[in-house]
């Protein structure tokens, strides 16, 4: 498959799999034109990583996970390890847009929105009224 292939069935943009391929993610054969030729296990290993990153996997943990994928005598408590930190960063996330929300629901409360200078939006964004 070439690298336009291979984007269309892993659902993926060329520009992403030329990156994966330049951080070592995948390893495409080179043919003697030094064109790519990616076989069914690179389509494999890419449909792999586009699905954890659409979880949110970082780069770094999808290159975990696809070696304890590819590791037979993997523990999957490592796996699971590598998916509990990644909850527990998705979960602080929604704490702190929690947050933002509740912040910015007071301050549009507190905003008259009218034709006045006064904005408390303003207010809480100036360092210097702290």
């Amino acid at each position: 498959m070439n690298i336009g292939e291979i984007a269309t069935r892993s659902g993926l943009p060329a520009k992403t799999i030329r990156y994966y391929e330049s951080i070592g993610l995948i390893t495409p054969l080179r043919d003697t034109n030094s064109y790519r030729t990616f076989r069914q296990q690179d389509l494999h290993k890419l449909t792999f990583i586009g699905r954890a990153r659409a979880l949110g996997f970082s780069i770094e943990d999808c290159r975990n996970l696809l070696a304890l994928y590819e590791d037979q005598n993997r523990s999957s408590a490592d796996v699971k390890s590598i998916a509990h930190n990644h909850l527990a960063k998705i979960e602080q996330k929604i704490a702190d847009l929690v947050d933002m929300q509740g912040t910015l629901t007071r301050l549009i409360s507190a905003c008259a929105g009218d034709n006045r200078p006064d904005c408390p939006i303003l207010d809480s964004l100036d360092i210097q009224s702290r």
